[in-house]
């Protein structure tokens, strides 16, 4: 199913119907959103939710076709997070602006697969709205966010997951993503996401393998031997149908990284003060409610610090 300008802006009114606060925007401050969504160790996952995304032959063909993520990864990540953290932490005018843009983007998504893979076929066409892949992509967010924050924070109830989803509907409501075709519940969720992990809907093309070897290519330089932990975290992460298909191995030697990597994480990050924690985009939308906005200059500088020393090498 294709999801329509109409659809969408019908989904976007829905969402923000309920919001009492303009400035509060959909969540705010005691929502299972903020507290998840505001900890940087969610970008642990980063890998995990890009490799599954690509692996939806969709994706794969719109972001080689489409994205400057070989050109320019940094830019395109900061472009990604300033769309995905205006919905989240935004006032209500931000939110909905975001939600505008990122449909402006994906009405210029569209184009043909190249290759057989899987249940798709050469010629056939993709388009960004496609409605089934836009639920892949919101799933591989919603899922590996959960997995990222119960490495380093705390194990979370059925009921604070269940709660996390019920809210994150409201940003699958910001793509056109009808409440239909979301499952119910968090149990579901996952029987959802386990599902299409061992279906022919995923599957590993060249595109994908394309990009998965050129963003798991570790940097030169102090950072390559943390790079190098996390390309072990990403390859444990991923269910395993979907890490064969991307040719990455994990027999004995990967394992015991893979654990060694868990256990640091498990150990180190708590340690980690909550200023150095948190994403720019909450510390500056708790100071928007405080009543004095002003820029998180060091959050900002920190993050791009970062995004620069972890930037593969073969980027053009």
């Amino acid at each position: 199913m294709i999801v329509t300008q109409s659809q969408i802006e019908r989904r976007i009114d829905e969402a923000t119907a309920r919001v009492t606060d303009r400035r509060v925007g959909l969540f705010g401050p005691g929502s299972m959103t903020w507290r998840i969504s505001r900890e940087s160790i969610v970008f642990l996952g980063a890998g995990r939710a890009a490799l599954l995304q690509l692996a939806h032959p969709f994706v794969a063909h719109a972001i080689e076709q489409h994205s400057a993520t070989r050109a320019d990864p940094v830019g395109r990540f900061n472009r990604t997070f300033l769309h995905v953290y205006g919905m989240i932490f935004g006032d209500l005018d931000s939110v909905i602006g975001a939600a505008r843009r990122v449909r402006g983007v994906h009405d210029r998504i569209h184009g043909p697969i190249d290759e057989d893979v899987g249940a798709y076929h050469r010629g056939q066409r993709y388009t960004a709205h496609d409605e089934g892949a836009l639920l892949w992509v919101f799933a591989t967010l919603i899922e590996t966010s959960v997995m990222a924050y119960e490495l380093g924070i705390a194990t979370l109830s059925p009921a604070e997951k269940n709660a996390y989803y019920e809210e994150s509907k409201l940003f699958a409501a910001l793509f056109g993503i009808a409440d239909a075709a979301l499952p119910p519940d968090w149990p579901a969720f996952k029987a959802y996401c386990a599902d299409m992990a061992s279906s022919d809907a995923l599957a590993v093309g060249r595109p994908a393998l394309d990009t998965a070897r050129f963003l798991l290519t570790p940097p030169r330089g102090a950072l390559a031997p943390l790079m190098r932990g996390y390309g072990a975290l990403t390859t444990g992460l991923l269910p395993p149908r979907v890490r064969e298909g991307y040719g990455l191995p994990f027999g004995p030697g990967e394992q015991a990284s893979f654990q060694r990597t868990l256990r640091g994480v498990a150990l180190g990050w708590r340690h980690i003060p909550e200023r150095l924690r948190w994403v720019p985009d909450y510390v500056e939308a708790r100071r928007r409610l405080d009543g004095r906005p002003r820029p998180d200059t060091l959050g900002r500088a920190v993050q791009q610090r970062i995004l620069d020393g972890i930037k593969p090498q073969r980027a053009g």
